[in-house]
C-alpha cells in the first residue's frame, strides 16, 4: 500500500518537453520554461501568477539576469525535505563569461506554496554580488479583480515609530521588506511573497502599481539596504566561488491571513522558535513611568505592591508567576542591591527581570575605554560606513564581531547569572545589522551575517534565560522568545491604535518568536476607556507587562487602575500569548476589528479609536459564523449578555470585547 501511494505521488508530476517549451505539472501546480520570451510562467489551479518570471543579479555593477543567457538545460528529481514531499524543478544556464546560473523550483504537491532560488558558480574565478534576485515579474497576471486590492508594507524593524500599511494599488512604487502580501480585502484571496532565509541577505520585494489599481511588476530580491534597514551603504556583497540567494516563498492563498500564518510557518521550520516550556510572560517593567526615576527602594517597593494588590487577585499567568523586570538605569544598584531585588522577587513568588543593550555605545566617545574590555577602545568596536561611525537613535553601532563584543557578553551574563535574574530585555538590536566598511571576522561580508553572528554569541552566553527583543529587526527570530511588535506605546488611545496598526499586518510574528510583546501598559493620566483599550491591546498580542509606578511615592490613580482593570479574570484568560488576527486589511492606520477563534466559541474585539460613539453590526459572514443561527455572546469587559442581531455600541476611545459560544 506504501508503495502504491509513492507510486501515486511520484506518477502527479508530469514533465513535458517540446522544442520551446519545457513544463512540469504538480497537483495545482505548473511550472512552465517558454524561449520564446525565456521566462517561467508560474500557474495555480490553471490560473497564471506570471508568464515571464526570470532570475536576476548583479555583477561588476551591470544588472545581468537569466534571459542574458543562451544555453538552458533542464532537469528535476523526486525529493523531501523539512516542507514535504515533492518535485525539483533545475533549471541550469550557461553564457560565456559568466557565472553558470542554477534556478530552482521546489514544488510540493499538497502545499499552496512554491520555493524558488538560485546560485551563482565559476570553476576558474571567485564571483561576487550584492544583489540576487529570484522573482522578478515584468507583467503579474494575478489579482485581476476590479476594487479591493491591495499591497503590505511590512517593515525591516520596529524602530522610530515606524508603521505598517496596506496600500491599494494606485501607488508608482513600494517596497516591503522580507514579505508582503499582494491580495483582494472582499474575496480575501491573496499571493504571499517572502524570504524564508536570514543567514545572508536583507531582503526586499518592490512593487509597482498604476492609477487602475492594477500591480504591473514584483521583484524580490536580497541586497537592500536604505534608510528603512537603517543603513547608509550598500548591502555588502557575498563572494565565492559559489553564492546562493535567499530561498523565496510564492504562495496563493483562498484568505491572504492564512498566507502569511503559512509564510511564519515555513520560516520557523527553517529556523525553529527559540523553546520555552512555561505561559507567557505577565509582569511590570520599570520603563513605563519610572524610566530614569528607578531606585532600589523603589524597586523593591513595586514587588511587594504585585505580591500584596494583583498576584492574589488574578493578575498571574498560567504558571502562576509574574516577572518584574529593570529596564534602563539599573546600573544605579550595586551588586549586592540587585542579588537583594532577586530575592525579594522570588520570596514574593516572581521571576526578576533586567535590560541591556549589546551592540550599541551611547557615550559616543571613541577615545573611551570599553568597560567590560579594557584592552580596547570604543572607536576599535564601531561599524563604520564610508570611514565614519554609524548613529543610529542617539548612539553608535558597534561591531557584533569584535571581540570585545564577547568579553562584554560574558561579563554581563555572568553579573546577571551571579545576581539570579532570569529574564533579559534586549534592545536597540538593529544596530547590530548595519552594514558597513568591513568587520573585525574578515568572513563576515554583510551586515545581517555580522548581526547572525552577534546573535549567536548572545544565545551562547544569555540563552539560558528568557530573552526579549524590543527595538530589532523582524528577522533572524529564532534567538529569542519574544519580540516587540511595534515601537514604544503608554497610555493614550493614539498609543493602542500604533499597536494594533503592528498587529494589523505582523499577526504572524508570533509564529517565528514565541510570542509578540505589545510594550508595557501605563494607565494613569488616561480615560477609563482608553485604559480597557490599553490592556486589551496587550492581552490580544501576547506578553501581558505593566508600567505605571507601583512604588510608595507613586501616582495613586494608576495604582488603582491596576487594581481594577488588571485583575479582571476573563480578560486576563485571554492572553495565552496567540496574537488576534484582522477582520479586515484596509488601510494605513490600524485595523479596529480582530478575532481569535478557540474550539468552544469566537473572540471579537472592536475597538474605537475616534472621539465620538460608533455603532457597528456583528459582521457573521466575516468571522466565520452563520447569520442564520442564534449565538450567546458576552461582553467580557462589563460582563453583559449581548443580543448579536442588533447594532452594538463602541464608546468613543474604547473597546469592546465579546466571546461568541458556538
Amino acid at each position: 500500500m506504501k508503495l502504491l501511494k509513492l507510486s501515486i505521488f511520484f506518477a502527479c508530476a508530469l514533465i513535458v518537453f517540446s522544442c520551446s517549451e519545457y513544463s512540469i505539472e504538480s497537483h495545482e501546480w505548473k511550472i512552465v520554461y517558454n524561449s520564446g520570451n525565456r521566462g517561467v510562467a508560474v500557474e495555480k489551479k490553471s490560473e497564471k501568477l506570471s508568464e515571464d518570471l526570470y532570475a536576476s543579479y548583479i555583477l561588476d555593477g551591470k544588472m545581468v539576469s537569466t534571459k542574458d543567457y543562451s544555453k538552458v538545460h533542464f532537469d528535476s528529481k523526486n525529493m523531501e525535505d523539512a516542507f514535504g514531499k515533492g518535485t525539483a524543478v533545475i533549471i541550469t544556464y550557461e553564457e560565456p563569461k559568466l557565472p553558470v546560473l542554477t534556478q530552482y523550483f521546489f514544488i510540493y504537491p499538497e502545499r499552496d506554496y512554491i520555493l524558488t532560488e538560485f546560485t551563482l558558480k565559476s570553476e576558474s574565478e571567485v564571483v561576487s554580488s550584492n544583489y540576487m534576485a529570484p522573482v522578478n515579474i515584468d507583467n503579474v497576471r494575478f489579482l485581476q479583480e476590479p476594487t479591493g486590492n491591495r499591497a503590505l508594507f511590512i517593515p525591516f524593524d520596529n524602530d522610530c515609530w515606524i508603521r505598517y500599511q496596506s496600500h491599494s494599488l494606485d501607488f508608482d512604487e513600494l517596497t516591503s521588506y522580507e514579505v508582503t502580501s499582494v491580495f483582494n480585502n472582499d474575496s480575501r484571496n491573496g499571493l504571499v511573497i517572502g524570504s524564508v532565509e536570514h543567514d545572508n541577505w536583507k531582503s526586499a520585494i518592490k512593487m509597482t502599481g498604476n492609477k487602475s489599481g492594477e500591480l504591473k511588476s514584483l521583484i524580490c530580491y536580497g541586497g537592500v539596504a536604505d534608510s528603512l534597514t537603517r543603513d547608509s551603504k550598500a548591502h555588502g556583497a557575498l563572494s565565492g566561488k559559489k553564492i546562493k540567494s535567499p530561498k523565496v516563498l510564492l504562495g496563493v492563498f483562498d484568505d491572504w491571513r492564512d498566507g502569511l500564518d503559512e509564510y511564519a510557518v515555513v520560516n520557523s521550520m527553517v529556523a525553529p522558535p527559540k523553546a520555552w516550556d512555561k505561559a507567557v510572560p505577565f509582569g511590570w517593567n520599570s520603563w513605563g513611568v519610572l524610566q530614569f526615576q528607578l531606585t532600589y527602594p523603589k524597586a523593591m517597593e513595586v514587588s511587594d505592591f504585585f505580591r500584596s494588590n494583583l498576584q492574589d487577585n488574578g493578575f498571574v499567568n498560567a504558571d502562576n508567576t509574574v516577572y518584574i523586570g529593570l529596564d534602563s538605569g539599573w546600573n544605579s544598584f550595586t551588586e549586592e542591591e540587585l542579588k537583594a531585588f532577586v530575592k525579594k522577587c522570588k520570596e514574593n513568588g516572581q521571576i526578576a527581570g533586567i535590560y541591556w543593550t549589546p551592540f550599541t555605545d551611547w557615550g559616543k566617545n571613541p577615545e573611551a575605554t570599553v568597560h567590560d574590555a579594557e584592552a580596547y577602545k570604543f572607536k576599535d568596536l564601531y561599524i563604520y560606513a564610508d570611514g565614519k561611525p554609524q548613529e543610529l537613535d542617539g548612539a553608535y553601532a558597534i561591531d557584533p564581531t569584535h571581540p570585545a563584543v564577547e568579553e562584554r557578553m560574558k561579563k554581563t551574563s555572568d553579573l546577571f547569572r551571579r545576581c539570579g535574574f532570569e529574564y533579559v530585555k534586549m534592545d536597540f538590536m538593529t544596530h547590530g545589522a548595519m552594514e558597513g566598511d568591513k568587520w573585525h571576522k574578515s568572513e563576515i561580508q554583510t551586515g545581517i551575517q555580522a548581526y547572525n553572528y552577534g546573535m549567536q554569541l548572545l544565545n551562547k552566553y544569555f540563552g539560558d534565560m528568557y530573552i526579549n527583543l524590543s527595538i530589532s529587526p523582524v528577522f533572524p527570530a529564532h534567538y529569542a522568545q519574544s519580540r516587540r511588535i511595534a515601537c514604544d506605546a503608554w497610555n493614550k488611545i493614539k498609543d493602542t491604535e500604533y499597536t494594533m496598526n503592528a498587529v494589523s499586518y505582523g499577526w504572524w510574528i508570533d509564529k517565528v518568536y514565541q510570542y509578540n510583546d505589545a510594550d508595557h501598559i501605563v494607565l494613569r493620566d488616561a480615560t477609563e476607556g482608553e485604559n480597557r483599550a490599553r490592556i486589551t491591546s496587550s492581552v490580544i498580542t501576547g506578553l501581558y507587562i505593566a508600567g505605571d509606578d507601583y512604588s510608595q511615592d507613586g501616582d495613586k490613580e494608576g495604582k488603582e487602575r491596576a487594581m481594577k482593570y488588571l485583575t479582571n479574570t476573563v480578560i486576563n484568560k485571554i492572553a495565552n500569548g496567540r496574537s488576534f488576527r484582522p477582520l479586515e486589511g484596509n488601510g494605513e492606520k490600524s485595523e479596529s476589528q480582530f478575532v481569535r477563534v478557540e474550539e468552544n466559541g469566537v473572540y471579537y474585539v472592536c475597538f474605537n479609536y475616534e472621539k465620538e460613539n460608533i455603532s457597528i453590526h456583528i459582521p457573521f459572514n466575516r468571522i466565520g459564523l452563520d447569520a442564520d443561527k442564534n449565538y450567546q455572546a458576552r461582553e467580557l469587559w462589563s460582563g453583559k449578555i449581548i443580543d448579536l442581531k442588533e447594532t452594538m455600541n463602541v464608546p468613543s476611545e474604547d473597546v469592546v470585547v465579546l466571546f461568541i459560544d458556538k
